[in-house]
This record gives C-alpha cells, structure tokens and sequence, in this order.
C-alpha cells in the first residue's frame, strides 16, 4: 500500500484531506472533507499526476484516451497524461470539455484530442459524490459513434450511500457499464492516518476515528 499510503499523507499535507465539521452538499455532516482545489502548485499537480498514472497502470486498464470533465478534471487529466508519459512510456492523448459549447473558431465542447470509432476513454476525476458530471460525460461521448467510455479513476471512493441506498460509484457502474478504481478509500484513510503521526501531527485521533466510524456507520455504502 506505499504509494497509496503516500498519497494519504500527501492530500493531508497539501490541506485537501481535511477534517473537522463540514457539510456536503447533500446536507449531510462529515467529519472529513475533499477540496481538491486546495492544489495549487508545479510540485503538487506533478505528485498528483503520478498517483494516477500508479493507479491506471495498476488497474490494467489500456484506455486510448483520458477525458478531464470541467473544471477540476482537467489539470487531472493533464497531469495524469503527463506522468503515464515520463514514468511508463504510454503516450496517451487526453481531451477535457468546455461548460458551454464554443459557436466560433474550431466549434464543439471538446478541446485536444478528438476521440475516433474504436478508441476507449478513461475519465479522470477527483471525488464523485452525485456522479452528475459522470453523467454528462456520458452524454458527451454518447454523440461520437464508436467511443467507448470504459473506465472512471477518482482519487478518494467515499464509499457513501446515495439516496437509493447504494453509493454513487456502484450505480455508475451498473448504469454505464464501466470500470471504476479509486487512488484510495476512506477505509485506506483510516487505516493510514489513525494515530499516526505525520510531520508532527496526527491528522486522525480516537476522537476523529469514532467520528468518521459513526458517520460511515449512518451513510456507508
């Protein structure tokens, strides 16, 4: 588990693995939180790509294409793109989709590489909670004849049920038919971080434990 125990440490220390009270936008109260938006140097948007270029390689998975969905899954996809070349020797083309579709210049929603009858797409994200954004992207490459949308690689499975009562990855799996692998879980988290000290701090204590143990004990999928 080294890399992923890397990546622990290394969203606590980035300040995007918080803890304490918060809210999700479903209305439900976390002990933990996921703010990705918290990355924002070179140095980190290059350890990140290299998580997910560990994570594709260890699935197995042999994607033609990686998709960013906007905004957060673009430098995702980018870094991820960018390690997959310099570690592993796989030169993959990504793509990532604008918000509103461009009526001018090259036209289209999608900027980069333009995805062909035969190739397989592997979206990058960071936290699915809804999978709203997996569900457009469906709509998206649902429009080009021959694209397969094969695989989604997030950061974290919150391993949360919806309010179907199964966790939003799960039914992305069974709606789309796609395979679906996370960097980490929340048990990983838990595992890696109870009592444990990282550069002087413990991230997770018993406190915090039986917190987030009650939490997934109400809403874990």
């Amino acid at each position: 588990m080294s890399y992923k125990t890397d990546f622990i440490e290394f969203m606590a220390l980035s300040g995007v693995l918080l803890f304490g009270d918060f809210t999700t936008k479903s209305g439900r109260k976390t002990p933990y939180f996921i703010n990705t938006g918290n990355y924002r140097t070179g140095s980190q948007i290059a350890k990140l790509g290299d998580f997910y270029a560990e994570c594709i390689a260890e699935s197995g998975e042999k994607p033609d294409v990686l998709f960013g969905p906007a905004y957060k899954g673009i430098p995702l996809a980018v870094a991820a793109a960018g390690s997959l070349y310099r570690r592993f020797g796989r030169d993959l083309p990504y793509c990532f989709n604008r918000k509103e579709e461009k009526d001018h210049g090259e036209g289209g929603s999608l900027i980069g590489h333009k995805p062909q009858s035969g190739e397989s797409v592997a979206v990058i994200e960071d936290v699915v909670t809804a999978g709203t954004a997996m569900r457009e992207t469906a709509a998206l490459f649902s429009a080009m004849p021959g694209v397969k949308l094969a695989s989604l690689f997030v950061s974290v499975d919150r391993m949360e049920k919806g309010p179907g009562g199964r966790s939003a990855l799960d039914e992305l799996r069974d709606e789309m038919g796609i395979k679906i692998y996370s960097i980490v879980t929340v048990k990983d988290i838990i595992s890696a971080l109870h009592n444990k000290e990282v550069e002087g701090r413990v991230f997770i204590d018993d406190a915090m434990l039986r917190s987030m143990e009650d939490y997934l004990g109400k809403y874990g999928s």
